[in-house]
């Protein structure tokens, strides 16, 4: 007989700019609709779910991913094999090539149907080093100053995303030379471009936020770029500041799930000598 989690589990805020820890939970077992009810309602709220201590499988990945929506599409990453909606983040001991995802981004946005959400799963964690910063864009508007506010309220940002994956991007084809381990997959594709508005209202809780930022933004619609530049790095700076960051520390086993619509996140190194791996999905929007 399968099992069935029924709504008991805890929740424990962070204490920082967003996130909380759900204890309590099994992810193993099927979820009852209660409880897929009660951690959205968790996850709109605090926009970062934590999972500690859940030895799953990548069955379990996919099936805990599909309760929250469909799975999104991953451009420019290879799947794993026998589960084409996963990838693995992956960087092994001796590799030398640059730290994947160490800017600011929110992933995929420059699709023209951006994932809602992201699942990371890891399963070797080294010791040290390698946490996920993770900064709250209802709160950076929030509180962002009345001068720039009125600066960004109405512009429609231009999202691409030929700065990475493009063949001469970041993570092109001179990348690829230098041995990294990670499946990512350039390609020529990488240059549409795609606009939304730089302030959105959250699709499920109306919530407005800052979406996105420089590296998968290269510009605004209707400014120069002599404009525009200075303006995405002064955002870039604000986004990421102190007050609206979590600073998340991996352990084994442990899966994490943000909101791309409310957070921006970035990966850190520190771990030089160790494997790391985690799995990754994406969420697409709920029709």
């Amino acid at each position: 007989m399968e099992k069935t989690q029924d709504f008991k589990f805890k929740c424990t805020p962070s204490g920082q700019a967003c996130g909380v820890v759900i204890t309590n939970i099994d992810l193993t077992a099927n979820l009852s609709k209660e409880t897929i009810f009660e951690i959205r309602k968790a996850w709109l709220e605090h926009h970062v779910l934590v999972f500690p201590d859940q030895k799953i499988s990548d069955a379990d990945l996919e099936r805990f991913s599909l309760y929250f929506g469909p799975f999104g599409d991953d451009t420019f990453f290879g799947p794993i094999d026998g589960h084409p909606h996963i990838a693995a983040v992956q960087r092994n001991a001796d590799e030398t090539t640059p730290i994947f995802a160490g800017t600011w981004h929110t992933d995929w946005s420059f699709q023209k149907s951006p994932p809602a959400a992201t699942c990371l799963y890891g399963i070797k964690i080294p010791p040290h080093g390698g946490d996920t910063h993770f900064a709250n864009q209802h709160k950076a508007y929030e509180e962002m100053p009345a001068e720039l506010k009125a600066r960004v309220e109405n512009l429609i940002a231009i999202h691409s995303a030929e700065l990475a994956y493009a063949p001469e991007g970041a993570y092109g084809e001179d990348d690829q030379k230098g041995g990294r381990s990670m499946d990512i997959r350039p390609s020529e594709e990488a240059h549409l471009r795609q606009s939304h508005p730089f302030v959105r209202n959250h699709p499920e809780t109306g919530k407005p936020a800052l979406y996105s930022t420089l590296g998968y933004i290269i510009g605004f619609e209707g400014m120069e770029q002599a404009e525009a530049l200075p303006l995405l790095m002064e955002l870039m700076e604000y986004q990421g500041s102190d007050p609206f960051v979590y600073r998340h520390n991996w352990q084994p086993n442990m899966l994490v799930m943000w909101d791309n619509r409310s957070v921006l996140h970035k990966a850190t190194g520190g771990y030089e000598g160790y494997d790391r791996l985690l799995h990754r999905t994406t969420i697409g929007e709920r029709v």
